[in-house]
């Protein structure tokens, strides 16, 4: 469980979070919806202590993550898969090396297990025969699927995912929809998933809040967000808030 209680944070005068409470229990696939710039991606990277709070407490799994040290963050983060946003992968290795870089740093396996952590991974993702591949002969489709297989290959507990579908045509987005709901199930994980697209989000989430002004104005499932007379709510989905 993930639980963030009275987060405040700023960057400079621009001031993001202004007293955010949230809760993400085990096991649900949990959307955060915002306008742009609203500080949803800053969420996923105070979860993973990229990010300190200028002032609160997050919880993962019952410990308070905000005094951790670098040892105790760096054990943290094996627990999460992050999916980010541009992919992130590295461009003078090739997919297989991509995706086993971290089982290589951090796990103690043998190179014929790395082998096929990688290329289950990639089965989860319906890729096949793409180890040897560079990243820039991959689509954008492509890469995506490759970065969500890099993150699950260290068997997470938790999945983030920041804005997965931005950037892809109406197609593919539906694919990578799919697999993040099915990935779910799967793999028994908890899923967040930070994006700008309502229609994605009712399709996956077990629940869905919406960020505005620096606080959680919303929080219900698909049917609640589109049935509530909340005036934030009814902005956000005529595309009123930016």
């Amino acid at each position: 469980m993930i639980v963030l209680k009275n987060i405040f944070k700023s960057f400079d005068n621009n001031h993001v979070l202004k007293g955010l409470n949230l809760e993400i229990n085990d096991g649900e696939t949990f959307t955060i919806l915002g306008p742009s710039g609203s500080g949803k991606s800053v969420i996923l990277k105070l979860i993973i202590g990229i990010l300190k709070p200028d002032s609160g407490e997050i919880f993962v799994d019952g410990q308070n993550i905000v005094k951790f040290r670098r040892s105790q963050l760096m054990h943290l983060r094996t627990k999460f898969g992050f999916v980010f946003q541009s992919g992130a992968l590295f461009d003078f290795m090739n997919v297989g090396e991509n995706i086993a870089l971290f089982l290589r740093m951090h796990k103690n396996l043998s190179e014929d297990k790395v082998r096929q952590i990688v290329q289950t991974s990639l089965a989860l993702v319906d890729l096949h025969n793409v180890e040897h591949l560079e990243p820039e002969e991959l689509s954008g489709g492509m890469l995506k699927r490759v970065s969500i297989a890099r993150a699950i290959a260290i068997q997470p507990k938790y999945l983030l995912y920041d804005e997965p579908t931005t950037g892809l045509d109406p197609k593919t987005c539906n694919v990578i929809t799919n697999m993040i709901s099915r990935l779910q199930q799967k793999l028994g994980v908890t899923s967040v998933v930070v994006t700008h697209d309502i229609e994605s989000a009712i399709k996956i989430s077990n629940r869905i809040a919406l960020l505005y002004d620096g606080k959680i104005a919303f929080v219900g499932n698909g049917n609640e967000i589109l049935q509530t007379d909340d005036q934030i709510v009814k902005r956000f989905i005529n595309g009123e808030l930016h």
